[in-house]
């Protein structure tokens, strides 16, 4: 973690996430285009605090979107890759492939996955709240200032779900061995979110 930010635990434990989604983005005033502004994502994320305000820290961003990569580094200071991915809908499962080359060997994801519940909104203090309702992610430029983006949006509508996931090295990538299956699985049909500008945090 960089410089004055802190691990955020929940029950006495750090957490990962690993958040397979399609994004649709812009920034305005300029137009939604399709296959710029929309494509598959795929971020490892951890949860921080600074000065007692909670946030997101992304270990990994992957996108299949060169123009979202290229302005995401650099005007965000995001750790985004340029990644080759496929994202379909079976039935109500959605599959979702991944692979971008690093130093140490491919970096994949594979596998699908399905929601198996009524829709519910987490409750305060539930590790579902802690998990999806974060309304700030922090950054580090090139010359390590640290900064803030905040976000709003309405809860998140969720799902219990369940994976079937056949390769997923993106966490090993960080030197960092879980084992065995995710402890939660939810899903999301998603929100709109708005996102003000970064500043200094």
């Amino acid at each position: 973690m960089p410089e004055g930010l802190q691990i955020r635990e929940f029950a006495g434990a750090a957490w990962i996430g690993i958040v397979p989604f399609r994004m649709g983005a812009t920034l305005r005033p300029l137009p939604f285009i399709p296959f710029v502004s929309r494509f598959p994502e795929l971020n490892v994320r951890t949860y921080v605090e600074k000065d007692g305000k909670p946030g997101v820290w992304f270990l990994s961003l992957d996108a299949d979107s060169s123009p979202a990569v290229w302005a995401a580094r650099r005007l965000y200071h995001l750790p985004y890759h340029k990644s080759s991915m496929r994202m379909a809908r079976e039935g109500n499962w959605t599959t979702l492939e991944s692979e971008r080359p690093s130093p140490d060997g491919p970096v994949r994801f594979k596998g699908r996955y399905r929601p198996c519940s009524e829709a519910f909104e987490a409750s305060l203090g539930s590790i579902e709240h802690f998990l999806v309702e974060n309304y700030r992610l922090y950054c580090q430029s090139p010359d390590g200032a640290l900064h803030a983006i905040d976000v709003h949006h309405v809860p998140w509508p969720l799902r219990r779900a369940e994976a079937q996931l056949e390769t997923a090295n993106l966490v090993e990538a960080f030197g960092i061995q879980l084992g065995g299956q995710p402890a939660h699985l939810h899903y999301s049909a998603g929100v709109e979110v708005l996102a003000w500008p970064m500043r200094t945090a």
